[in-house]
C-alpha cells in the first residue's frame, strides 16, 4: 500500500459516511432520476437492467450514486459512489527527514517530526525562495498508541498537476531538501474527494451456498482474484491475506498470515493477528484474533514447528518465536531465524526450498521415507520437514526411516481457546481488527501496522487514505466483504485511512470488522466480473488467498 496522513477527520467520517453509506449500504434505494445530475462528469455508474439505481443526496456538499442488485437469495451486492463538492485536493511537496529503522537499523525517511523541527525547515525553505505551511498532524484514535499531536510536517506550493509539482520538489531537491510529491486527497485532515465502494452482504439465514477462503489448491502460487472467480463460478469474491510479493522474502504467493483452507493449517500466524474465521462453509462467520502453534514429535522427542509452507529461515511480517529482529509482527518486514523447522504440505505445489540443514520426507501415514538434503517435491499425499540450524540437527537424530513423526498443529484464540478446524472450515487473517464489540478499535501497534516510536514505519500505510478490503459481521449475522478503491488521483477513489475503514465498517452495522490485504491487492467481483478498479499500474494483482461467495450448486 501506499501514501500519506489522518487526523481530526474522526468526527468527520462517522458524521459524513454514516449518511450515506447506513441509507445506501443496507436500506432499499429509491430512484431520484433529478439528483443524478449532480455527479460530477468524471464519476459514472455501472447499473445493469435488472441494478437497482439511486442518487443520494444530502446536505451540501455530499453526494453519492448507488446501484444494487441481488446476485442470489441472500446475497446482495451494493456499488457506490460517493462525492464531497467541497473537497479541493491538490498536488503540493513535502520535506522528509532522513531516519533510521528503529527496528531494521535501515535508512528511512520521516515526514512527521517535532516542532522545532518543522518550523527550522520552513525557514530554510523560505529563504530557497519557497512558500511552505506547516501542518499539524494528530494521531488516530487507535486503541494502543499515543493520542493527541503526532507531530509536524512542512509541505511547499499547491498544484494542478503531478508535473508540475515534481517541477518544483526537483529546484527543492537541488537546493538540498529531501522531498516528495503527494496528492493531499490522500491527507486525513482533508475531506475525500471521490470514493468508490463496493459492498457484498451475505446472510446466512438466506443463503444456501458457501463463503469459503482458498488457495486454489497450490499456496505456492499468485493468482487474481478475478481469475480465481471465473474458475470456481463464484457470485462474489474479493482479495483475502497478506501474501509474499518477492523472492527475497520467500515463495511468491505463500501467505505471511494464517492462512487455512478446508480444515487444513496452510501457513502459520504472524503473532496474534485478526482473521475472517468462516466456520461450515461460511454458515457461521466471526472475527478474532488468532495464534498458531505446531510441533513435531518422534522417538519420544519433539521439536517446535514456526513455519508452514514457507522458506526455512525466511519470516514475512515477522511474529514468530525466535525470529530476529522482532518476534513480534511487523508489517511488510521480513525477520529471520537460524533455527527453524518448516512443514510443507500437499497445497504447497513448487520445487522445495534448497540450502543447507536437512529434509524428512513423510508419507501420508507421517511415517519417514528418507532423510537427507533439501529439495524436490512434496510427495503425493505426504508431507515434508525442512530444518536450519538445530532442527536440522534434530531433524537427522530423531527423524529415522520408517518411523512415524507425528506434527500436532493448534489454533487458538485471544482467550486461548482452541479453534476447531474441519471440513469445509476456513481461515483468512491479516491486520488489523477494526472494529470489536460494535466499537470503533484499532490495535494498530500490536498487530505491527504502525510504530509510535518510529514515525517512519507504517505511517503511509496506515495513517493515509489507500485502497482497502474489508470484512465484517453484523448484529444479525451477516457477511460484509467491502471494498473501496484508492490512488486514483483527481479522476478517481482516494480510499480510506484505517480509522475511515473502521469508521465505515461500523456506519454499516458491523460489530466485528478487520482490514484485509489492500492497496494494488484490493479486488472485487461479481460473477466473475472484475467491478473495481485496481491501483496497480498493470491492471489487477495476482495475489495469494481470496474469500468467495460460492452458489449452492456447486456443493
Amino acid at each position: 500500500m501506499g501514501r500519506r496522513i489522518r487526523g481530526a477527520a474522526r468526527i468527520r467520517v462517522r458524521t459524513v459516511m454514516s449518511a450515506v453509506a447506513v441509507v445506501a449500504a443496507l436500506a432499499p434505494l429509491g430512484v431520484d432520476s433529478a439528483a443524478q445530475a449532480v455527479a460530477p462528469a468524471h464519476v459514472t455508474t455501472s447499473a445493469r437492467p435488472t441494478a437497482e439505481t439511486a442518487v443520494l443526496r444530502h446536505p451540501s456538499p455530499v453526494s453519492a450514486r448507488w446501484t444494487s442488485r441481488q446476485v442470489a437469495p441472500g446475497v446482495t451486492v451494493r456499488s457506490g459512489t460517493q462525492w464531497r463538492s467541497d473537497a479541493a485536493p491538490s498536488w503540493t511537496v513535502a520535506v522528509q527527514r532522513p531516519a533510521t529503522s528503529r527496528l531494521t537499523g535501515a535508512a528511512t525517511a520521516v515526514e512527521v517530526n517535532t516542532k522545532a523541527w518543522a518550523d527550522d525547515t520552513a525557514a530554510a525553505l523560505r529563504a530557497a525562495g519557497a512558500d511552505p505551511r506547516v501542518e499539524r498532524v494528530d494521531w488516530p484514535d487507535y486503541t494502543d498508541t499515543p493520542h493527541g499531536t503526532m507531530g509536524y510536517r512542512v509541505r511547499a506550493g499547491a498544484y494542478g498537476t503531478q508535473a508540475d509539482a515534481t517541477a518544483a520538489a526537483t529546484t527543492l531537491t537541488a537546493a538540498g531538501f529531501r522531498t516528495a510529491v503527494e496528492w493531499t486527497g490522500y491527507d486525513a485532515e482533508q475531506p475525500a474527494d471521490v470514493e468508490s465502494i463496493h459492498i457484498a452482504v451475505i446472510d446466512p439465514r438466506v443463503f444456501r451456498g458457501t463463503v469459503t477462503g482458498t488457495h486454489d489448491g497450490n499456496v505456492a502460487q499468485r493468482e487474481t482474484t478475478s481469475s480465481v472467480a471465473a474458475k470456481l463460478g463464484s457470485l462474489v469474491a474479493v482479495n483475502g491475506g497478506f501474501f509474499v510479493t518477492s523472492d527475497d522474502d520467500g515463495v511468491q504467493g505463500t501467505q505471511s498470515a494464517l492462512g487455512v483452507y478446508d480444515g487444513r493449517l496452510a501457513s502459520m500466524a504472524a503473532g496474534a493477528r485478526a482473521a475472517l474465521i468462516l466456520d461450515h462453509g461460511g454458515r457461521h462467520a466471526r472475527i478474532a484474533d488468532l495464534t498458531s502453534t505446531a510441533a513435531a514429535r518422534a522417538d519420544g522427542s519433539s521439536y517446535a514447528v514456526q513455519g508452514v509452507n514457507r522458506v526455512p529461515g525466511t519470516v514475512r511480517d515477522c511474529g514468530r518465536p525466535g525470529a530476529t529482529p522482532s518476534e513480534l509482527p511487523w508489517q511488510d518486514v521480513t525477520c529471520h531465524e537460524t533455527d527453524d523447522l518448516v512443514l510443507f504440505t500437499p497445497l504447497f505445489g513448487a520445487a522445495l526450498p534448497t540450502g543447507s540443514g536437512a529434509q524428512a520426507v513423510l508419507d501420508a501415514a507421517g511415517r519417514v521415507v528418507s532423510v537427507g538434503a533439501r529439495g524436490g517435491r512434496v510427495p503425493a499425499g505426504g508431507s515434508v520437514l525442512q530444518g536450519i540450524g538445530s532442527a536440522a540437527g534434530w531433524l537427522t537424530a530423531h527423524a529415522r526411516t520408517g518411523q512415524r513423526v507425528a506434527v500436532d498443529e493448534t489454533v487458538r484464540d485471544a482467550s486461548g481457546r482452541i479453534v476447531p478446524l474441519g471440513r469445509g472450515d476456513s481461515v483468512v487473517s491479516a491486520a488489523p481488527t477494526l472494529v470489536e464489540n460494535g466499537r470503533i478499535s484499532i490495535d494498530a501497534a500490536t498487530e505491527g501496522t504502525v510504530d509510535p516510536g518510529d514515525l517512519s514505519f507504517g505511517y503511509a500505510w496506515a495513517n493515509v487514505r489507500q485502497p482497502r478490503t474489508m470484512a465484517g459481521i453484523d448484529a444479525k449475522g451477516r457477511l460484509l466483504l467491502v471494498t473501496v478503491d484508492g490512488r486514483r488521483t483527481g479522476d478517481g477513489s482516494e480510499g480510506f485511512t484505517l480509522h475511515e475503514a473502521a469508521a465505515y465498517m461500523r456506519s454499516l452495522g458491523a460489530v466485528q470488522a478487520l482490514n484485509l490485504d489492500g492497496g494494488g491487492s484490493t479486488a472485487f467481483t461479481q460473477d466473475g466480473t472484475l467491478l473495481n478498479h485496481p491501483s496497480d499500474a498493470t491492471g489487477e494483482r495476482p495475489v495469494g488467498d481470496t474469500v468467495h461467495v460460492l452458489p449452492p450448486r456447486l456443493h
